[in-house]
């Protein structure tokens, strides 16, 4: 590379943060905000590690495919994920995205950390909310109740319902879903699995620091 094209790059890294010049010895080191944007990464595999034997136990209870995801943009991505042992299963894969307001685990991303989603809504299926005021009311229910669902809005046949998992600063620090195909895993198996699921989510929050006199609502 010419020195000219490095120059430029180093500067618009200096800008960053992430590169840091030393006028003393005329060279370049590394900058503090990489300190931060590797703490926001611990931060995520600090939740990953709690959570994980809590996704092995929630999938030996019900018999359905458990994830683990974290709020992005704009959609929650999924970090961790244990499958069911059963021959039809849903799909997924670290790095997928749920849909923000088609999913379990976007609603519940939507309804507790604030995000908006990107207009317009989309539709994948003829289940999907594309109606915003439709919307805001099923996120006002998602804060009441502390749990989301997906019946058919992301995938015909998929069912999925979510629950928040909290920081010790009283955050959305990740969320636990539970999916199936619906001839197994209905609206009626589901809420038989939400108390289990439930108590999973606040054992993990409690691991992480979270006290739920604490936790404060968006």
């Amino acid at each position: 590379m010419q020195p000219s094209t490095i120059s430029r790059q180093l500067g618009t890294l200096v800008e960053g943060g992430l590169v840091e010049f030393d006028p003393e010895n005329g060279q370049y080191r590394l900058g503090v905000r990489l300190v931060q944007l590797a703490n926001a990464v611990l931060v995520r595999l600090d939740v990953r590690t709690v959570a994980r034997p809590h996704l092995e136990a929630l999938v030996a209870a019900v018999g359905e495919t458990a994830t683990l995801s974290v709020p992005a943009d704009p959609h929650a991505v999924t970090i961790d994920f244990v499958p069911t042992h059963r021959y039809v299963q849903g799909v997924t894969h670290l790095g997928r995205p749920s849909i923000a307001h088609a999913t379990a685990a976007g609603k519940v991303m939507l309804a507790f950390a604030g995000r908006r989603p990107l207009p317009p809504l989309e539709a994948y299926t003829d289940r999907t909310i594309t109606d915003p005021a439709a919307l805001a009311e099923e996120l006002d229910r998602i804060r009441g109740r502390g749990w989301a669902d997906a019946f058919e809005e992301r995938e015909p046949g998929l069912n999925a319902v979510a629950a928040p998992v909290w920081s010790s600063d009283a955050t959305l620090a990740g969320i636990v879903a539970l999916q199936g195909p619906i001839p197994r895993f209905g609206r009626a198996v589901a809420r038989k699995a939400l108390p289990l699921l439930l108590e999973r989510t606040r054992e993990i929050s409690r691991e992480l620091g979270w006290q739920s006199v604490a936790r404060a609502q968006p």
